[in-house]
């Protein structure tokens, strides 16, 4: 049974009819609820985290006099970003005690988010690993403006900073991502070319395989979240990571995995017993695999079950 304060889904906006305030804060929520788990996931990296900003979201917006809002979207994106900005800094914390490296959460999404390019490379492992570079009002900034395309006077009510501050900081923020992500946003086709070279050269044990899909300064990280065994510390060089993977077990791993969409990207999948065990994304850089990951803590794979839908 779900609670009065539950954060609404379509099928219960389907089930209220008679109309009336509440129906209509409803049917607005349920409209944009796929955008603002984007934006919340794109600021945040967990999933799960998204989920409660959510319905925190919800809790809030229930409350709002629908006659004083001229624009729902707006008023709805609004209220995700400052309830994420809050989680964004309590995750921070929980990160400074986490065991070994760690990766965001990965989706099992759709085909049709390759499809939207700027989404697609917005929500990518390599691009959210690149934002936790960010502060929190950095990434908020970078989110709205540069993957919603947000007005600065509406980023600037979200954050509760002036137009003019807001500007600065999106400035800053897109050199230092531009300064740390990909040359080129690199499409899903060009990824799966390499993941198919490095699937096979990792399957044969062929180290030079291996070695010539990788860049020299390839670097693989694992993320256990000390409940399953993964490696602490990121290995970097493509000799280490090559050797790594062409170790025996390692092998045997990655000949069991299986080709997936994970954040609207070809990767791998690991199940073990029918339970998801293992998701292997990569990040490419002019046609070489240069980043590698393997996320293996069971708490953040619940949403590789069923795709998630996502837009802007």
């Amino acid at each position: 049974m779900r609670s009065e304060h539950s954060e609404p889904t379509e099928e219960t906006t389907e089930e209220a009819s008679g109309g009336g305030r509440a129906d209509l804060a409803t049917t607005a929520f349920v409209t944009h609820r796929n955008l603002l788990f984007t934006v919340a996931y794109e600021m945040l990296g967990s999933a799960a985290d998204a989920e409660d900003v959510l319905q925190e979201t919800w809790l809030r917006w229930a409350g709002v006099d629908l006659t004083a809002v001229r624009d729902q979207r707006a008023y709805l994106v609004r209220i995700t970003t400052r309830q994420a900005l809050g989680r964004l800094r309590t995750l921070g914390r929980r990160k400074e005690s986490y065991v070994g490296s760690w990766l965001p959460e990965p989706l099992l999404t759709a085909p049709d988010v390759a499809e939207d390019v700027e989404l697609a490379d917005s929500v990518s492992m390599a691009m959210l690993l690149v934002m936790e570079t960010l502060t929190p009002t950095e990434r908020a900034v970078f989110v709205l403006r540069e993957v919603f395309d947000l007005a600065y006077d509406e980023i600037a009510e979200a954050v509760d900073k002036s137009p003019s501050a807001v500007r600065q900081v999106a400035h800053r923020a897109r050199a230092h991502v531009a300064a740390r992500r990909p040359r080129e946003i690199v499409s899903p086709a060009e990824t799966q070319v390499a993941l198919d070279a490095f699937r096979r050269a990792t399957e044969t044990g062929d180290l030079q395989g291996l070695l010539d899909i990788l860049a020299p300064d390839a670097v693989f990280i694992g993320d256990g979240g000390g409940i399953k065994q993964a490696v602490l510390r990121p290995v970097v060089g493509a000799d280490k990571v090559a050797r790594l993977l062409t170790a025996g077990a390692a092998r045997a791993v990655v000949a069991s995995l299986r080709p997936v969409q994970v954040n609207a990207y070809p990767a791998l999948l690991l199940r073990l017993d029918g339970a998801v065990d293992t998701v292997l994304a990569v990040r490419v850089d002019e046609g070489l695999i240069t980043g590698i990951y393997a996320v293996r803590n069971p708490e953040k794979l619940s949403h590789m079950r069923e795709e998630t839908r996502l837009r802007r």
